[in-house]
């Protein structure tokens, strides 16, 4: 899982969007317990890359829509930090700002806007690698919570503490 051919494979899949001041700032939202949102993105980009690299699926797109697939940029936690319920909000934001950094393709939009699904009845992902990032992120955000993702010691794994991935 963690070898150094698949962190080098997954590097090249964000490398142009890993240093975006916009990415970076997730760093300052905090996401579940004591991870921000940038460690979950990380977190949750790596699970998918490794599962669809394994099923000879669209790696590449699952790595960049499972990094920019919280990006909203601002405290959920917070009431008055945004418009409507965030669980059903926050994809949208996610897309636009995503958006605003590179140009993504129909795989990377249908895995940033359907990640919710099925909280977003309607927003039924299309691709099985927007399934696969669907699932980490459940995963993913369970592993922050009960505090697994510590034991697995992914920060010091993914390198994300220190600013690199």
């Amino acid at each position: 899982m963690w070898d150094s051919g698949n962190r080098l494979l997954f590097q090249s899949c964000i490398a142009d969007l890993i240093d975006t001041p916009s990415v970076q700032a997730m760093r300052d939202v905090n996401q579940h317990v004591d991870i921000n949102c940038f460690e979950h993105c990380v977190f949750v980009a790596y699970v998918s890359f490794l599962i669809c690299r394994r099923f000879g699926w669209d790696f590449h797109a699952a790595a960049r829509g499972g990094l920019l697939h919280d990006l909203f940029l601002y405290d959920w936690h917070e009431k008055g930090s945004h418009q409507g319920w965030h669980g059903f909000t926050h994809p949208e934001a996610a897309l636009c700002n995503a958006s605003k950094i590179c140009e993504l393709t129909e795989l990377e939009q249908d895995i940033i806007l359907k990640h919710m699904w099925p909280l977003t009845l309607r927003k039924i992902p299309k691709y099985k690698e927007s399934f696969v990032v669907n699932a980490a992120d459940k995963v993913c955000a369970l592993a922050e919570m009960l505090q697994i993702y510590r034991l697995m010691r992914v920060r010091t794994k993914l390198n994300v503490s220190c600013g690199q991935v």
